[in-house]
């Protein structure tokens, strides 16, 4: 089962904080796109509707950089927690007869696939709108989607691989994503030692700031999508897929030098 069904029965451990009501829309498009194994039209309608929610959250302040910067960073702190990390035991079983090392792998495999295809997907419609119009007044909107989202899924792979090597973060969901938001920063694990990481945590200034310094190199990536025609479609799904990759395979490294830890250095 997933954490929000195995805390059922705790309300404040199974439901995310409570949003304004476009917030909460705009975070529950987000988490449906970081399911696997998605057909590619219902990912592009998501992401569509997911452009519409961007548009409605402020879409003025995406066309200065900084505050755009500020506006995906605040977003994706806003979704963290609605995106449904996966217990062990449900990995178990939508991944049967898998050990340790080939579940990581298959996970990994997954979320590089589902951020190629949200950077297919975006490359799309930036393509349809090459063609249809003079100007790209859309592309701040699709270029926050898309990396609202990529960050998202990258997210739960994060909080899944922790499971997987025996490392679950605990706490509430709101809990769970602050250190997941920093490992995600770091492009590391979840350092079971430093201060700060733990369940109380806040994302204080410098996290922000380490927050904000990783999203501008993947926004910057991103434009990518933007190119004419499919040619931003094809290049942006390959870079999406392969800076996912590269993230997974360096939080599996860091999980398997202190296999048997969990967060706050409890035995499992």
């Amino acid at each position: 089962m997933s954490h929000a069904d195995r805390s059922a029965g705790d309300p404040d451990s199974a439901a995310p904080p409570e949003s304004p009501p476009e917030a909460a829309e705009l975070a529950d498009t987000v988490a449906k796109l970081t399911a696997e194994n998605l057909e590619p039209g219902q990912r592009n309608r998501l992401l569509g509707r997911l452009m519409g929610q961007v548009r409605a959250r402020g879409v003025g302040d995406l066309f200065k950089p900084r505050a755009a910067l500020k506006w995906i960073a605040d977003t994706v702190n806003d979704v963290a927690p609605y995106v449904d990390v996966r217990d062990l035991a449900t990995l178990r079983k939508h991944h049967p007869g898998l050990d340790d090392d080939k579940l990581a792998e298959r996970l990994v495999r997954n979320a590089s696939r589902a951020t190629a295809g949200v950077g297919a997907a975006g490359g799309g419609v930036a393509a349809i709108e090459w063609a249809a119009t003079p100007t790209l007044l859309s592309a701040p909107v699709l270029l926050a989607a898309e990396t609202v989202t990529v960050v998202a899924i990258e997210i739960k792979l994060i909080g899944e691989l922790h499971e997987v090597y025996g490392q679950p973060v605990p706490g509430t969901r709101a809990q769970r994503a602050i250190p997941l938001v920093m490992a995600w920063s770091q492009q590391r694990g979840v350092n079971p030692i430093v201060p700060g990481v733990g369940i109380g945590a806040v994302l204080g200034t410098a996290a922000r700031k380490e927050m904000r310094d990783r999203l501008l190199r993947r926004f910057g990536r991103n434009l990518t999508t933007l190119g004419p025609f499919l040619t931003g479609a094809a290049v942006a799904s390959y870079l999406n897929g392969r800076a996912t990759k590269a993230i997974g395979e360096q939080v599996v490294k860091d999980l398997k030098k202190r296999k048997g830890n969990v967060i706050e250095g409890e035995p499992r």
